[in-house]
């Protein structure tokens, strides 16, 4: 029996895609336990301050009042329960008349959750489930297929802006352009596709755009601080919800349905363009990883590899072919498993166990040589190696297919 060769990566599937999960969670965990940290030193001691401030007017309230500490310690907890429930010291409109459940629904299906509003009974909380079971799918949906148009939007607008300025650094008129190489330009911008950078910088401006006009409307009619108004704005439109602020829940507003109107249209812009925001940037952070894997790479494994292979000549080594390709996003899904079935032994291999190791077919490769040597190689794939769209799922694989269908020329 011929003896087997272990590297320190050959115990367990670790190829791209695993890495990078191991590696995004314990950047998440890291990140958590940052923010815990800065919330606790931020956050902590106002919280002592309060817990002292009300113990001091408690006692200050028993002691003037003549009043047994137990009693007040009860009624206070029925009032916890009836705040649950709605009920407040100042007036406010009711939670459940048809705005106010259009309002809550509206923040179950967006996935917002401000919590102010919550069902008690126990058929309101069973059709909770189901309606939004249902409801935020459909949203998700809704939001996949905003971006889809979107970014379809944004790719037609950025190339157009593109060729007008290779028309300008071209020094040709426009008419004599596309007379003499309109298809040399044609076959440049056939593979052409936005760079992933100017599409999140496009999208923050919008966002912060949104976010300051909301704020200013907020600021006048709720009487917030604009801080708070924008704070507000955050946390509404990222979906996060906390619910210590609420737009809309006075009884009476000046202009009151067009306030309402317009709460609901900068809710519904907001939380779609920060949506679309939020998987941009997902790419962005899924170049950084790709980037620090490369950093991190196992130089073991290679002097590993080299030890098996030293003393063979005319081997084929899968490791050196996979370490000359380009790393980049556009190829995580094509070589997503290509280090499944690579044998680590020295054994000499043949062309057949190659090209099915690689996910590389013969036909393919034939392909490739034939376009080569009549002098038109494929375009698509060296003009669009660093735009960054390739790959992902859900809402970044319809980026990806958007983004292609929008390059072919007009």
């Amino acid at each position: 029996m011929a003896s087997r060769s272990y590297c320190c990566c050959s115990f367990g599937p670790l190829n791209e895609d695993n890495a990078r999960f191991f590696l995004l969670a314990l950047l998440i965990i890291l990140y958590l336990l940052c923010g815990a940290a800065v919330f606790s030193a931020l956050e902590q001691p106002k919280e002592k301050q309060a817990k002292e401030k009300w113990a001091q007017k408690f006692d200050n309230f028993t002691q003037k009042y003549n009043l047994s500490r137990a009693e007040l310690v009860n009624f206070l907890r029925d009032y916890e329960e009836a705040n649950v429930a709605g009920i407040r010291v100042d007036h406010i409109r009711p939670r459940w008349d048809f705005t106010g459940a259009f309002y809550f629904a509206g923040t179950v299906v967006s996935t917002i959750g401000f919590g102010m509003t919550t069902p008690a009974t126990i058929g309101g909380k069973s059709f909770l489930i189901f309606y939004g079971l249902i409801g935020c799918a459909a949203t998700i949906l809704f939001f996949n297929l905003f971006l889809e148009r979107l970014i379809t939007v944004l790719a037609y607008i950025l190339k157009l802006c593109y060729e007008r300025q290779r028309r300008w650094k071209g020094g040709m008129p426009q008419d004599n352009r596309r007379n003499s190489g309109n298809s040399e330009e044609g076959d440049s911008l056939a593979g052409w596709k936005p760079s992933v950078y100017y599409v999140m910088l496009i999208l923050c401006v919008a966002a912060i755009i949104i976010s300051c006009c909301a704020s200013a409307m907020y600021t006048d009619i709720e009487g917030w601080t604009y801080f708070d108004s924008l704070y507000f704005c955050f946390v509404a439109f990222s979906t996060i919800g906390f619910g210590d602020l609420v737009s809309s829940q006075h009884m009476r507003y000046e202009n009151q349905s067009l306030y309402r109107l317009g709460n609901f249209v900068f809710i519904l812009m907001g939380v779609c363009c920060i949506y679309s925001l939020f998987n941009v940037i997902s790419i962005v952070i899924k170049q950084i990883l790709n980037w620090i894997l490369r950093k991190l790479d196992c130089r073991c494994c290679h002097r590993c590899r080299r030890k098996v292979f030293r003393s063979r000549r005319n081997v084929v080594m899968p490791g050196n072919f996979r370490s000359r390709r380009n790393n980049s996003i556009e190829t995580d899904i094509i070589h997503e498993s290509e280090t499944d079935g690579r044998r680590m032994s020295g054994e000499m291999i043949s062309m057949k166990d190659f090209l099915a190791a690689n996910k590389v077919s013969l036909a393919i490769m034939q392909k490739q040589l034939s376009e080569t040597a009549n002098g038109n190689p494929r375009q698509s794939g060296s003009n669009s190696r660093h735009n960054g769209f390739s790959g992902g799922v859900g809402a970044l694989a319809i980026m990806n297919n958007r983004l292609a269908e929008t390059s072919v020329d007009r």
